[in-house]
């Protein structure tokens, strides 16, 4: 914990620009992530274990009728669940214990600035989480014969919106989070209504359309719509901005209400 005092200070590190800050915060906060089992299973092996749940379901589909595929189901709900684990699930967890144990509030006595802490201790999260949907969306492609993506700049836009979005709601959820297990109470709404909603284990394309219109608007689904479109090849123009449109929306009200009700001190 020493480490992240002294960079809260100013002190130890001797770096004073932006990408010094960030890069010490970042191997600080990855040095006790490994420290962590519990934060480091859920971050690193529940989101690659959890696509194999899809692929039984997947059999009780008529994905045919919808213009999909088992890999188009499956790797869009790999990228999902690893954003949602590995980075969300993960990230609330480390919010609310570096919270709770003085080291947000130490960190603001020194030279980084509020937004600096919170994506400065996000980064180690983010590389995880990013690196799972790499390894998974090649994994994907490779053994379920997906073939190149067509339109492969949706599917990256996807993820980087989902990253993003994932790290303010996780800050979002963290401010109503009291302890450590308390924050896997509160998360559990933003998780099962992505599982269940965004598309990540059933496909929005195999709902009725009255309720894959309210699905559609829900925080996960456009990431999880434009993911698939990068393999698929059949979203529009006006779906993928619609797409975009509300993810970046969502992402607007997650960073309005951190900077409204973070709480930077522990919730006692």
């Amino acid at each position: 914990m020493s480490t992240m005092t002294d960079i809260g200070t100013g002190t130890g590190t001797g770096r004073t620009t932006l990408k010094g800050r960030m890069t010490a915060l970042a191997r600080a906060e990855l040095t006790l992530l490994g420290r962590s089992r519990a934060t480091l299973v859920t971050a690193v092996l529940v989101p690659l274990l959890l696509p194999l749940s899809v692929r039984s379901a997947t059999d009780q589909m008529d994905l045919d009728e919808v213009g999909l595929s088992v890999g188009t189901v499956m790797l869009p709900a790999a990228v999902g669940f690893s954003l949602l684990f590995a980075v969300y699930a993960a990230l609330t967890n480390i919010y609310v214990v570096r919270r709770e144990e003085l080291v947000l509030k130490r960190l603001r006595t020194g030279e980084l600035r509020d937004p600096e802490i919170l994506v400065g201790a996000a980064l180690p999260a983010v590389g995880i989480g990013f690196t799972q949907c790499v390894l998974l969306a090649v994994g994907c492609t490779v053994l379920l014969d997906l073939g190149a993506p067509p339109a492969p700049h949706l599917a990256v836009l996807g993820v980087l919106l989902g990253i993003v979005l994932c790290v303010a709601l996780a800050a979002v959820t963290a401010s109503f989070s009291r302890t450590a297990e308390s924050a896997q109470v509160t998360s559990l709404p933003v998780m099962f209504v992505s599982l269940l909603g965004s598309g990540v284990t059933v496909p929005l394309e195999v709902l009725p359309d009255r309720v894959a219109s309210v699905c559609e608007l829900l925080p996960l689904s456009p990431v999880i719509t434009l993911v698939r479109g990068g393999w698929t090849g059949d979203l529009t123009a006006y779906e993928a901005l619609g797409a975009v449109a509300t993810a970046l929306a969502w992402t607007v009200v997650a960073v309005f209400a951190v900077r409204r009700w973070f709480r930077w001190e522990p919730r006692r």
